[in-house]
């Protein structure tokens, strides 16, 4: 589903880099109508067509923009991602923010691939983290579904994640889930971070149903599996990359949170040309 602040995002980029109004589009006749694609430089998942789009409504709304590759669809090199029709001046306007939009977020979602790929058939759920782009954090999280991973919380309102400092301000593990237990409203997810089997032990006798392993290696995933037994889903987090995250996700546990879906994203190789009238 796409996030509902597409607007309001865009229109912040938008003040961002026009401003007052764009100087060097003032070269342009007014008047002047012009045909342009948007090409992809190397094979990417799409994502961001929304963004796209509304950048040049909010700037035109007589610009028309005709998609060849729908979000989550794959690009292939050299090929033709959309093509724009409209006044000069506003494509011009708005080809950076547009482009900085739909380079990110196919980014992020060919990134996001790239980890579901890896993990192929083993029933694990790959989690995204709050650890996005600031002003970006539901496109970025949009992004990550359209490569085929799923949404951790979007951030510190729909969702409690007790961290090692929260445990210290609760007083211990116990005190901490059953505060957190009686003041959660039906649906909202309660987690815990354990660093340990003996904190993982603490958390499930205090009822906690769902922990997340803060840089357990392979052999305490193993054993935290066989502990819990199936009494609380199990997020393994920490140290994970692209070359080890297969044996993560064969140890058993149910999630793997990665903040390096979002966090280090490489935009996507796209360009804008402009096409002979």
């Amino acid at each position: 589903m796409l996030p509902d602040d597409i607007s309001e995002t865009v229109r912040h980029a938008l003040a961002e880099d026009i401003g007052a109004g764009d100087l060097t589009a003032e070269l342009i006749p007014a008047t002047a109508q012009v045909r342009a694609t948007v090409i992809s430089r190397e094979h990417a998942i799409l994502c961001g067509a929304a963004w796209f789009d509304e950048v040049f409504r909010q700037l035109d709304q007589t610009i028309r923009v005709s998609w060849q590759v729908r979000d989550g669809g794959t690009a292939q090199q050299d090929q033709v991602l959309c093509r724009i029709e409209g006044p000069a001046r506003a494509l011009l306007a708005g080809e950076r923010t547009a482009l900085n939009f739909l380079q990110t977020l196919s980014g992020t979602a060919t990134r996001a691939k790239r980890y579901a790929d890896a993990v192929g058939n083993t029933g694990v759920k790959i989690l995204d983290t709050r650890k996005t782009l600031p002003g970006l954090r539901t496109a970025q999280k949009y992004a990550v579904t359209c490569g085929g991973c799923h949404n951790h919380r979007i951030g510190l309102f729909d969702g409690i994640l007790i961290k090692e400092n929260h445990i210290m301000a609760a007083g211990s593990i116990t005190a901490a889930v059953q505060k957190a237990k009686a003041i959660a409203a039906d649906g909202i997810m309660v987690e815990i971070e354990v660093e340990n089997l003996d904190e993982l032990r603490e958390a499930l006798a205090a009822g906690a149903k769902r922990l997340l392993l803060d840089n357990f290696d392979l052999a305490m995933l193993r054993a935290a599996v066989q502990e819990t037994r199936g009494r609380a889903e199990l997020e393994a987090s920490g140290g994970i990359t692209l070359e080890n995250i297969r044996a993560v996700a064969e140890t058993g546990v149910d999630f793997i949170s990665i903040g390096d879906l979002t966090k280090n994203v490489q935009a996507a190789d796209l360009s804008m040309r402009f096409e002979d009238s």
